[in-house]
């Protein structure tokens, strides 16, 4: 760290913000310089191949290599072990926290309370804002006290708190995708995650209602009671491979269950 990170960081709040990343060097300096109030940004590393490491390093951020191995929960957990504060903050790689987010940040870690704050998230693209449909923007909780809380679950991993559950106004501005091919991949991913889930479960699946109506049904609740259509073309696209993901995790649950993932 150099000494100006350290001067900046001895009138910082004592939070923890912890943050994973995978080949992240497009977006991690972004990251940490909006949690630059906080007096320990803690980076958790998984193989990456480009300069997240360095970058993260020279933006005062103190990083430690451990292998994801696919258990997203139990990352979140080793790097909350990690901290050497009581307050955490769960920050990822692709998001920033607003200003006002910050001063709430900063408010709620100086009262103290044992409380749990959660907070939404607010998708951009090059294109525009997506505030509707599939990629709406959620509520998480991400702001808690060390050892009232802990993360369940191997995919879409949920934090698990005894604290009473708070939500805060500001937002976190996300930016999931620079490309449609990153996209796609995380469908692919998700969709096999899912699907191998669903099978370990003994889960069946039926082709008329999982693989005919299901998607359908998903792409009509996003597109239209969720009112994607809202967010125009950009919002038509996302629901469109929303009914696709859907299509992919069960006829992936399907081959598993009758050819052991064959076709």
């Amino acid at each position: 760290m150099t000494d100006i990170n350290m001067r900046n960081r001895q009138n910082n709040i004592s939070l923890s913000v912890i943050i994973l990343a995978r080949n992240e060097a497009l977006n991690i300096v972004d990251c940490i310089s909006s949690a630059s109030f906080a007096d320990e940004i803690l980076v958790i590393e998984n193989n990456s191949t480009d300069k997240t490491v360095e970058l993260a390093t020279a933006h005062g951020a103190k990083v430690i290599k451990r292998n994801l191995d696919g258990d997203y929960s139990a990352q979140r957990n080793f790097a909350i072990d990690m901290a050497q504060n009581d307050w955490i903050f769960m920050l990822d790689a692709d998001e920033r926290i607003t200003p006002l987010l910050k001063e709430e940040i900063i408010e709620a870690v100086t009262k103290n309370e044992n409380r749990c704050y959660q907070v939404s998230r607010e998708n951009h693209f090059v294109d525009g804002k997506v505030l509707h449909g599939d990629l709406r923007p959620d509520h998480v909780e991400r702001l808690f006290k060390k050892g009232y809380a802990h993360y369940e679950g191997l995919i879409h991993e949920r934090l698990h708190t005894t604290s009473e559950i708070v939500r805060l106004r500001g937002r976190l501005i996300h930016f999931p995708y620079r490309s449609w091919e990153i996209h796609l991949q995380k469908i692919n991913t998700y969709s096999s995650m899912v699907a191998e889930k669903y099978h370990k479960n003994g889960k069946k699946c039926s082709f008329c209602v999982d693989i005919l109506i299901k998607p359908l049904w998903a792409f009509f609740k996003v597109y239209f009671i969720h009112r994607g259509f809202l967010d125009g073309k950009l919002g038509l696209e996302f629901c469109i491979l929303h009914y696709f993901y859907t299509i992919e995790k069960y006829l992936k649950l399907d081959s598993l269950n009758r050819k052991n993932g064959r076709i």
